[in-house]
């Protein structure tokens, strides 16, 4: 039988032991309590400011330096300044009333601040701990308040409370514009952008540091410091002196020529590479237009540049709008189109755009033609101003004639068809083969960033036909950069030695001791020194010559060498071209190389290399004595008086630096050809030359000074014979264009003409 389990009664006794439970624990929270109180009232000041400095302190970011870039010579490009930011902390100077008054006083005495500003400010956010009063000062404008924050100075109060100083650094860029296409600069979180500073920014940048803070034992603040790591510096190749000339004289054909033929800068870009032959050092590269590294967003250095829409390509031209960023239009620049136009104002032209080189690609033909053993340098063939190549009639910029021309006089007087004779003998397989070892669709791999790939913009053996092998033989239909050709163009010249061409030459450690240093490296020989020794007797005849078509290009006092060249661009408009000259010096025994490219300047008969040569000769005749070169040349009276003006009014008056040994220097000399066979072409040439002069017997335009063909109506350089509003081709079906179009994805540059 189931037992039935009585349900248990609540008694009075432990209803009792419950209450006495209650009445204890009751008890103890009121003593709690009570002690708190107590703490609080003898102590809270002392505890709430060691916490609130705990909160401040606990985890501190310490930040790095970033690394210097100085020129070879030790002028600074870049740095990094310790700056300090002001902060008000609210809740802690609310602690104590009595300090609101004199940390007022003080912060507006020594920062120019409201006092009844921060008074409203600390009385709407009494808990605010983290306010920015004052950004990035230098030391000097917070030295005052810190030491009436410092006990023991002569000014100290110890009622200042409640603001602290945030460490951090800016980048500063002491000379400006100087070399800021190579230098870039950095964004606020210290990233760097363009050039060196992009491409260096792990070696430039540094680690942070962490500072921490903890209450010991005896509830005092102590800290842990991890300190920062700064970054290494960078010495550079340039040469602060010789790239201030550089872009001193970028900034005068500007000023002569903008808003020449439409308003705008002088040309769409100009641009001017120095180099060391023989180790590949930059020893200057800028370009124009330039802008300040320390106001990089200065809307103002946008006027004059060519105008790109939100996707970076050019905006067209109109009979009403030229196309060009304007004092009227800048401020109409929005959103992706501004940022768009920025980037093409930051952008190195040197390196990072791409066009058809022209006539300067010359020697390279011809080197080709040498080195494969496809020519021996004395032959001589008939120029009669064009030569027929499958379907084309394509012309020499002459397009009456050289006549006779021997391949020296070829490379002298430019012209196309004696290229075409000599790509012809040598061939499609050794013509491409040779554009690959002079780097030609291959990146430098120069060591500063946004270098341009020119993969696919030349021809390859398969895509090149007997019109692609004769229009490239002239630099047209494949596009190279400005650091490719004057690379490729210093080993023509120095024995054949291809150098990777650099701008930095050692990174160095926050404590000046040498990281690495960056030795001159030669990928590959191109040619051998004796197909070297005769480029350079070729070309020391474009500037010595009697024919030469660079001899504007000439320093004072000194002979130099070099070739010209001219490059209608796409599309084949026959007004619209890139000028160049590139050359080296001095002219027997070459030193260094320079490269002048002027992209469309600003007048109305663009074709005209003098716009090259003529900042050519400028930026040498400073550079050359200021490298210890001595002079080969007699001086005119005209240069003396030159020189005279230049010393002057010198902006390189400071310490020489020597190129090596003066005695490398060499002497005066003209190249005047060593076999018979040239010669004699030589002598033919001088007297088919001055029959060829028929353009001398038409009527002169008076609003240009160049002869008019009667027959075509063509205008005719008075000097040359050159049409300068012609096209070198044509066919069956009219067409000039059907040879431009490089292999995949077609040349976007330039040439119709060359010269």
């Amino acid at each position: 039988m189931r037992q039935i389990r009585k349900k248990q009664k609540f008694t009075v006794g432990m209803k009792k032991k419950l209450i006495v439970l209650f009445i204890v624990i009751l008890l103890l929270f009121i003593g709690l309590g009570a002690k708190l109180i107590l703490i609080n009232k003898d102590n809270g000041a002392e505890y709430k400011k060691q916490v609130l400095s705990q909160q401040q302190y606990d985890s501190k970011t310490l930040p790095f330096r970033r690394g210097e870039i100085t020129d070879k010579n030790g002028t600074v490009l870049a740095v990094s300044e310790k700056v300090y930011s002001v902060i008000l902390d609210a809740k802690q100077l609310l602690a104590d009333k009595k300090c609101v008054d004199p940390t007022v006083k003080a912060l507006a005495s020594n920062f120019g601040l409201s006092e009844s500003d921060l008074k409203k400010y600390l009385s709407d956010n009494p808990d605010s701990q983290y306010y920015v009063l004052k950004k990035q000062l230098p030391f000097e404008k917070i030295e005052k308040f810190k030491e009436m924050q410092t006990a023991g100075t002569d000014t100290y109060n110890a009622k200042i409370q409640g603001v602290w100083f945030e460490e951090s650094y800016v980048r500063n860029y002491p000379n400006g514009s100087l070399a800021c296409d190579l230098v870039g600069f950095t964004t606020s979180d210290n990233n760097g952008q363009y050039g060196l500073e992009e491409y260096y920014n792990d070696t430039l940048s540094g680690t942070s540091g962490r500072q921490y803070g903890y209450l010991d034992d005896d509830s005092n603040l102590e800290r842990t410091t991890i300190a920062a790591e700064d970054g290494d510096s960078l010495v550079t190749t340039i040469d602060g002196n010789i790239q201030t000339i550089v872009e001193k004289y970028l900034q005068q054909f500007n000023d002569e020529h903008k808003d020449g033929a439409h308003p705008g800068n002088g040309a769409n870009n100009v641009g001017c590479v120095v180099m060391d032959i023989h180790t590949g050092d930059i020893l200057a590269m800028a370009s124009y237009p330039k802008y300040d590294l320390n106001d990089t967003k200065n809307i103002q250095n946008l006027i004059g540049m060519r105008m790109v829409d939100a996707k970076g390509n050019k905006v067209e031209a109109t009979e009403t709008d030229p196309g060009y960023i304007t004092a009227d239009n800048v401020n109409t620049l929005k959103g992706d189109q501004l940022y768009q136009n920025y980037n093409a104002l930051w952008k190195n032209f040197c390196i990072s755009d791409t066009y058809e080189p022209g006539s300067v690609a010359k020697p390279f033909t011809v080197a080709t033609g040498l080195e494969s053993g496809s020519i021996t340098g004395n032959e001589v063939y008939q120029c009669n101003g064009y030569l027929h190549v499958g379907d084309y009639d394509i012309k020499c910029h002459n397009v009456y004639g050289h006549g006779p021309v021997s391949v020296e006089r070829g490379i002298e007087v430019s012209c196309n068809v004696c290229m075409m004779y000599v790509a012809q003998a040598t061939g499609v397989q050794n013509f491409t083969k040779f554009q690959k070892i002079f780097g030609f669709g291959l990146k430098t791999n120069i060591d500063l960033a946004g270098e341009a790939r020119t993969q696919g913009l030349t021809y390859s053996a398969d895509k090149m036909g007997p019109t692609e092998l004769a229009t490239c033989s002239f630099g047209q239909g494949f596009n190279v950069s400005m650091i490719q050709m004057i690379t490729a163009f210093s080993s023509l010249v120095n024995g054949g030695y291809y150098y990777e061409p650099h701008v930095v030459s050692k990174i160095v450690s926050p404590s000046g001791a040498t990281v690495q240093s960056i030795e001159p490296r030669i990928l590959r020989q191109t040619v051998s020194q004796t197909t070297s020794d005769k480029i350079i007797q070729y070309c020391d005849q474009v500037v010595a010559g009697p024919e030469g078509t660079g001899k504007t290009a000439r320093p004072a006092g000194y002979m130099i060498g070099g070739k010209t060249g001219t490059a209608e661009t796409v599309p084949r408009n026959k007004k619209d071209y890139v000028v160049s000259f590139m050359g080296y010096a001095p002219a027997k025994d070459p030193q260094i190389a320079i490269y002048v490219v002027v992209d469309r300047p600003n007048v109305v008969i663009q074709d005209d290399a003098k716009f090259a040569t003529g900042i050519v000769r400028n930026v040498l005749t400073e550079v050359m004595p200021y490298l210890g070169f001595p002079m080969t040349e007699a001086l005119s009276d005209d240069e003396k008086a030159e020189l005279a003006k230049l010393k002057e009014a010198s902006v390189t008056t400071a310490s020489m630096a020597s190129s090596g040994d003066s005695s490398s220097a060499s002497s005066a000399g003209v190249s005047s050809g060593n076999s018979a066979s040239s010669s004699s072409a030589s002598s033919d040439a001088g007297t088919a030359k001055t029959a060829n002069e028929i353009w001398k017997t038409f009527d002169v335009d008076p609003s240009t000074g160049y002869y008019i063909d009667p027959n075509t109506g063509n205008l005719i350089d008075p000097e040359t014979g050159d049409v300068v509003n012609g096209s070198v081709m044509s066919g069956i079906d009219g067409s000039s264009d059907s040879a431009s179009a490089a292999s995949g994805n077609g040349a976007a540059g330039a040439s119709d003409k060359q010269r």
